[in-house]
């Protein structure tokens, strides 16, 4: 039988818990701004690798038809799997009969990326409208 002040005390002091709580909140400080420019970045790549996806689908309809007219998107938006956020739209807006640009623009969360549009053209010249950092956006 325990009885009086000499008896173990057990579990956790609200000033542990305090402190416990403090070191969680600034990892998560630290750590979700890590995560976020992460998944900007696979995004970006995703819509990267979409956007030559679609310029080797045109290049086979200029390679049968000898022109770029006529070609249809066959998706407008990145990642194309229907079950993810969708990061960037793809356009078309200049298409001719020995030219293109296809354009990927960001949507939703993927704005704040500072690469912001990216293209690519018949020639396989990559942009962006913006810049990044590293000062490499594809």
């Amino acid at each position: 039988m325990r009885s009086g002040a000499c008896a173990t005390a057990r579990g956790f002091t609200l000033i542990e818990l305090v402190i416990v709580v403090a070191i969680v909140a600034i990892l998560a400080m630290i750590a979700l701004p890590s995560y976020q420019r992460h998944m900007q970045k696979a995004r970006r790549a995703r819509a990267e690798g979409d956007l030559l996806q679609l310029a080797q689908m045109l290049e086979r309809q200029y390679t049968v038809n000898r022109t770029y007219v006529g070609f249809v998107l066959p998706f407008t938006q990145s990642p194309t799997d229907g079950g993810a956020t969708v990061a960037y739209t793809i356009t078309l807006p200049n298409l001719t009969q020995g030219a293109y640009t296809l354009t990927a623009t960001p949507t939703g969360p993927q704005t704040a990326d500072p690469c912001a549009v990216l293209t690519v053209d018949q020639t396989g010249a990559k942009g962006a409208s913006g810049t990044h950092p590293s000062g490499s956006c594809w």
